[in-house]
C-alpha cells in the first residue's frame, strides 16, 4: 500500500518533467502547479485506478502522504518545528504567489489587486464578504472591536486568565484611559467547566466577554458557540480572539454566532506574515465605531470643499476598519494560502494536525504525573493541534534550550505566570517528529 501511495506522488513527478518547461522535481515541488496535483480531483482519480479508498490515501494516520507533502515546505531538513502556534511556515505555492504578485505590480506599475481577498476568506470562515475587514495581525483586528464597541466607566468586560498580550494589552489600556473593569474568569478542564466560570463573573454591568477561541498558552479550544450564546441571550457583546482558529479548526463565523472575531492567515492557515483579517457581524457593525480612517473607509458623500463640511456615511462594509494602499503581493499570498488548504480539503488537515496533537498529549501523559504535568485539557472536544505541559523539578528553560540545541523549535510560555512549554503541529509534521522531541525528553527527566 505505501509503495501505490509513492507511486502517486512519483507519477505525478514525471509528468511534471515532461512539461515544456522542462522543470526538475525540486522546480516542480516549488512551482504553484503542485495544487492540482495535490487536489482531492486527482487523488480520487488515482485511488480508483489503483482501488485504493482515498480516505486512506489522505488519512490523518498515513504518514506517507504527510511526510510528502512536507516537500512543499521550504523548512530546513534538519528542523524540527514544532511551533506552528507561533507562525505557520508558508509552502512555496504560498511563497510564489505573493512573488509573482509583487514583481507584476512594480514590473507593470498596476495598483490594487487585493480586493478579491475579503470574499475569499469569508467563504473560508463561513462569513460574508462585507463582515470581513483586512488587518496586519489578530492585535490590529483586536483593537479595532475593543475599542470601537461603546463602553463607560465602571462597565465590565470579562477575559480569561490565560490572555496573548494581544487581546489583554488593548483592554487593559482601555480601563486605564476610560474606567471600565476587567473580570477574569480560570479555564476550566472541560469546556462545561469553562463555561461555568464565565457564567460566574457575569454581573448586572457586564458589557463584553472577549475571550480567546483558543488560549495562546496550552491550546484548549474553549466552548465559544455556547459563550457566544450565553453572551447573546444576556445583552453581552462576545468578542473573540480568534488566533489559531482558521486553518486548525473548520469555521462558520456565523453558526459560531460572535459578534467579532479578530485573525490572522500567518498561523494555521499558512499565509504570508503580517496579514489577518476582522469579522465584524453585518447587524453589529453600526455598533463598532471605527477610529482609524482613510481611502475606502468612507463613501462619496464626504466633501472637504462645501461649507458647511459635508460628512457622508462609513462604507457599508468591512472596509470602513481600513483605508489606503495594502500590499497586493501578501494578500495574493493569503488567497494562495487559502487555495492550498483547501486543495487538501480543510477537514482533512483538521483531521490530520487533531491526530498528531492528541499523538503528543498521548506521548506526555505516559511520563506520568510525577515528571510531566500536562495542562492541555484530555476532554475530546477541548484540545486539537497545541500542547501545553511542564517538567516536574526541572526549570523549563532548560528544556527549551536543549531543543534548541537539538534542532528542535517549541516555544516558552511565561504568559500568566504557567512558566510552561508549548508543543504545535500542523501539516508538515509527522509522528517521527513527535518521536524525536519525546525521545529528548526522555533522555533529561
Amino acid at each position: 500500500m505505501i509503495t501505490e501511495y509513492r507511486e502517486y506522488f512519483y507519477t505525478i513527478i514525471q509528468i511534471a518533467k515532461k512539461t515544456p518547461l522542462k522543470i526538475n522535481r525540486l522546480n516542480f515541488i516549488r512551482s504553484a502547479a503542485t495544487l492540482a496535483t495535490l487536489s482531492m480531483t486527482e487523488i480520487g482519480a488515482f485511488a480508483q485506478q489503483k482501488s485504493i479508498e482515498t480516505k486512506d490515501i489522505i488519512s490523518p494516520t498515513n504518514d506517507t502522504y504527510w511526510r510528502e507533502l512536507r516537500q512543499l515546505f521550504p523548512l530546513s531538513k534538519d528542523l524540527t518545528y514544532l511551533n506552528n502556534g507561533t507562525f505557520g511556515p508558508s509552502p512555496y505555492p504560498v511563497i510564489d504567489a505573493m512573488r509573482e504578485a509583487m514583481m507584476d505590480q512594480d514590473r507593470e506599475g498596476n495598483y490594487g489587486g487585493y480586493d478579491s481577498t475579503p470574499g475569499k476568506i469569508a467563504k473560508f470562515v463561513g462569513a460574508d464578504e462585507s463582515e470581513i475587514t483586512l488587518t496586519h495581525n489578530v492585535t490590529e483586528g483586536v483593537n479595532i472591536a475593543c475599542w470601537g464597541v461603546p463602553l463607560k466607566k465602571g462597565d465590565e468586560v470579562i477575559i480569561s486568565t490565560h490572555e496573548h498580550v494581544g487581546n489583554m494589552l488593548p483592554w487593559m489600556t482601555r480601563m486605564k484611559v476610560h474606567g471600565i473593569v476587567l473580570k477574569k474568569f480560570k479555564p476550566g478542564n472541560t469546556a462545561d467547566e469553562t463555561l461555568d466560570n464565565i457564567k460566574k463573573q457575569i454581573t448586572s454591568k457586564t458589557r463584553v466577554i472577549a475571550t480567546p477561541h483558543i488560549p495562546c498558552t496550552q491550546g484548549q479550544v474553549f466552548p465559544v458557540k455556547e459563550i457566544c450564546q450565553m453572551a447573546r441571550e444576556k445583552g453581552i457583546y462576545s468578542l473573540i480572539d480568534g488566533a489559531h482558529g482558521p486553518g486548525m479548526l473548520v469555521l462558520d463565523l456565523h453558526d459560531l454566532g460572535c459578534d467579532t472575531y479578530a485573525s490572522c492567515t500567518h498561523k494555521w492557515m499558512l499565509g504570508p506574515k503580517g496579514t489577518g483579517f476582522l469579522y465584524v457581524r453585518k447587524d453589529f457593525r453600526d455598533t463598532v465605531q471605527t477610529y482609524y480612517g482613510g481611502a475606502g473607509t468612507a463613501d462619496e458623500h464626504w466633501d472637504l470643499i462645501t461649507d458647511p463640511i459635508t460628512i457622508g456615511n462609513y462604507a457599508p462594509t468591512g472596509h470602513r476598519y481600513y483605508g489606503g494602499t495594502q500590499a497586493n503581493g501578501l494578500y495574493k499570498g493569503v488567497n494562495a494560502a487559502i487555495d492550498f488548504i483547501e486543495s487538501i480539503g480543510i477537514e482533512n488537515v483538521h483531521n490530520r494536525i487533531s491526530y498528531l496533537g492528541k499523538y503528543m498529549q498521548d506521548k506526555l501523559l505516559d511520563f506520568g504525573k510525577d515528571k510531566i504535568e500536562v495542562i492541555t485539557p484530555t476532554e475530546d472536544r477541548s484540545r486539537c493541534a497545541v500542547n501545553g505541559f511542564k517538567v516536574k523539578f526541572m526549570e523549563h528553560s532548560k528544556l527549551y534550550e536543549k531543543a534548541g540545541e537539538n534542532k528542535i523549535r517549541i516555544r516558552i510560555v511565561p504568559e500568566c505566570g504557567l512558566n510552561s512549554l508549548r508543543v504545535s503541529t500542523h501539516i508538515y509534521n509527522s509522528t517521527a517528529d513527535v518521536d524525536k522531541f519525546i525521545d529528548l525528553i526522555k533522555k533529561l527527566v
